[in-house]
């Protein structure tokens, strides 16, 4: 008897929905660092990080012991890439709320743009996948946007923009991991493993920097937990749908937001070697998306007319 291909159980692309759930997910990101950049005035990022996962999953234990849905904790085909994301996960999630308190929300953002020109790198190594000489030409005209961003002043803050960077890299190794799980492994079982692996890794450090939360931190602390529960799932839902380099670039979007936030509520404004350099990572990555959408239609075409 023939054995089953690994391959078999692959859910296709759907790019158009895969986009959709990048940009809700994003949006949520920039809620969730929002909320957790206002708790780091009086709570360490790993007690954020530990109220973050633990508050996200309250609604994962209500559906595996009241609704009785199992289902969610059974890993398909790939466990080590379940855990390695999760590991990963948390430990990106402590630094990228260290760069956040470090530094303004645009600024940050701006600078893990940077896991954007990441990914098409890392997708040749680990996932085989093709980048063109168009593509190499955005990702090295992005890197100039980061260098001009990394040049602004004596104002800058090196720890946290070494945080961002650090963060950005993290997070463009996440959207590789998720790329090749996110094909096999439904996008709550992903999240399941990480708010789980999330809380024990960082409640193991809790004794060293609990402290008590005041009543007003409260909805906070539920903010950041269930905006980061929805980000997760549309994240892991948009790489199961679409490819790494094209779901990753919508991260831009988070400058819109991040911005808005920064302005209203710290009167913070990007200086304008943020905005140029940001510009430019953002630019290039519009570029990789366009340049991705004719190779996919002209791809489409000719399979079109070997069949007829």
């Amino acid at each position: 008897m023939p054995q089953k291909s690994e391959h078999k159980d692959i859910t296709p692309d759907n790019v158009v929905k895969g986009m959709i759930f990048a940009l809700f997910a994003f949006f949520l990101l920039a809620v969730m660092n929002l909320f957790a950049k206002m708790l780091s005035d009086t709570h360490h990022v790993i007690e954020i990080a530990f109220y973050r996962n633990i508050i996200a999953s309250i609604p994962f234990l209500f559906m595996i012991f009241i609704l009785k849905k199992r289902d969610i904790v059974k890993i398909n085909q790939r466990p080590f890439g379940v855990i390695a994301r999760a590991v990963i996960g948390v430990i990106s999630l402590i630094i990228t709320f260290a760069a956040f308190a470090a530094m303004p929300m645009a600024d940050v953002t701006a600078f893990l743009f940077t896991a954007s020109l990441l990914v098409p790198i890392m997708g040749i190594i680990f996932l085989k996948e093709k980048v063109g000489v168009y593509r190499w030409g955005a990702i090295l005209i992005g890197f100039v946007g980061v260098l001009i961003m990394l040049n602004p002043g004596d104002e800058m803050n090196k720890i946290g923009v070494a945080l961002a960077l650090i963060a950005a890299s993290m997070h463009a190794t996440l959207g590789i991991i998720l790329r090749h799980i996110g094909q096999t492994e439904k996008p709550e079982t992903i999240v399941f493993y990480f708010v789980t692996i999330g809380t024990v890794i960082a409640g193991a450090l809790m004794p060293w920097f609990a402290t008590i939360p005041q009543v007003a931190d409260i909805p906070l602390l539920i903010g950041v937990g269930l905006s980061g529960l929805m980000a997760q799932y549309f994240l892991s839902a948009a790489f199961g749908n679409a490819p790494a380099a094209i779901v990753t670039v919508f991260n831009y979007s988070g400058i819109i937001w991040a911005t808005l936030f920064g302005w209203v509520i710290w009167q913070d404004w990007p200086a304008p070697a943020i905005w140029v350099g940001g510009s430019i990572v953002i630019a290039s990555n519009l570029f990789m998306v366009w340049r991705e959408h004719r190779l996919n239609k002209t791809g489409s075409l000719k399979a079109k007319a070997k069949i007829n």
